[in-house]
């Protein structure tokens, strides 16, 4: 099978039956696509900031997701974002499916939010489930919500932006009826709300796309300075939310964003560890080995043997 790495390559090699981006000032960017019956391509991850919702129902696959490889045989709901590497390949026959993908804008556009105190928000959760398996009562449900995105995506309609921002949640919460994501309990206080903020922040960071786009925020001393608070007051409420520390949540994250640079990308280790912030590789291999137990040059290894 062929790899094509963006979604609107995937769109033409498909011969999708319609296909709908809408870019509005200050709401961002959404894509709708529809595939008929066709012959199964391979969709590869591409880092670039677009959180994707596909309905699959006919036809079966694969879904790569970070570490784990997941059957799909039967009608599907499936979640990705900009965090996961993912790869989708289809066995033989044919396929039909609806998705659509939208950029951090667009979400932050209908009013939702990275909080991980928020249903919609933790379908998107790096440690989700991305997928639904459906019934055929779900399928009935959700369907005519994705319809409608096509429907108004391809219309002329002045406001169709924000009748998708509707439909996307009306789906999302379905979603949520259908398979609820547990959610981390942050208390309203003030360092709750810290700690939400640090958590977005943070969460925004990343992915990296490009290496001449280095990692901007770096220490807990750059988060306070980005929060306008003391450090000392930011580590105090994040260790007592969370019951992890920044630099612990900070190194975590960095594991994980190196993990997939190593994985699924065609960056050197040098340019890895200077795009997270690191003076000299030999800092990002103490870094890496440290928390993973091998070293990155091991990690690529290891991943080119998988594929």
């Amino acid at each position: 099978m062929d790899f094509i790495e963006t979604i609107h390559q995937y769109h033409g090699a498909c011969r999708a039956e319609v296909a709908a981006s809408v870019e509005t000032p200050g709401l961002g960017q959404c894509h709708i696509y529809r595939n008929g019956k066709s012959r199964p391509r391979s969709l590869v991850f591409g880092r670039r900031n677009f959180y994707k919702i596909y309905l699959l129902t006919a036809g079966a696959g694969h879904l790569h997701h970070a570490s784990r490889s997941l059957l799909v045989e039967r009608p599907a709901l499936i979640f990705t974002n900009p965090l996961v590497p993912y790869s989708v390949h289809y066995d033989n026959g044919p396929h039909e499916a609806i998705f659509g993908s939208f950029n951090e804008q667009f979400w932050q556009g209908s009013g939702w939010t990275n909080s991980p105190g928020r249903a919609e928000a933790s379908l998107f959760r790096p440690d989700s489930n991305p997928v639904l398996l459906l019934e055929n009562h779900q399928l009935a449900v959700l369907r005519p919500l994705f319809e409608q995105l096509v429907a108004y995506a391809t219309s002329d309609y002045a406001y169709r932006c924000e009748v998708l921002h509707k439909y996307l949640q009306l789906i999302l919460h379905e979603a949520q009826r259908i398979e609820p994501q547990p959610l981390p309990t942050i208390p309203h206080n003030a360092a709750g709300r810290i700690v939400s903020l640090f958590l977005g922040l943070l969460g925004r960071q990343f992915p990296l796309v490009t290496t001449a786009q280095p990692l901007p925020l770096r220490t807990p001393q750059d988060y306070a300075d980005a929060l306008a608070v003391h450090v000392n007051y930011l580590n105090r409420a994040v260790q007592a939310v969370t019951g992890k520390t920044t630099s612990t949540h900070l190194a975590e994250r960095l594991v994980l964003e190196a993990t997939n640079l190593l994985q699924h990308s065609h960056w050197s280790i040098g340019d890895i560890a200077d795009a997270l912030g690191f003076a000299y590789p030999t800092y990002f291999n103490k870094f890496f080995k440290r928390h993973t137990g091998c070293t990155p040059l091991q990690m690529r290894h290891a991943a080119l043997q998988v594929a």
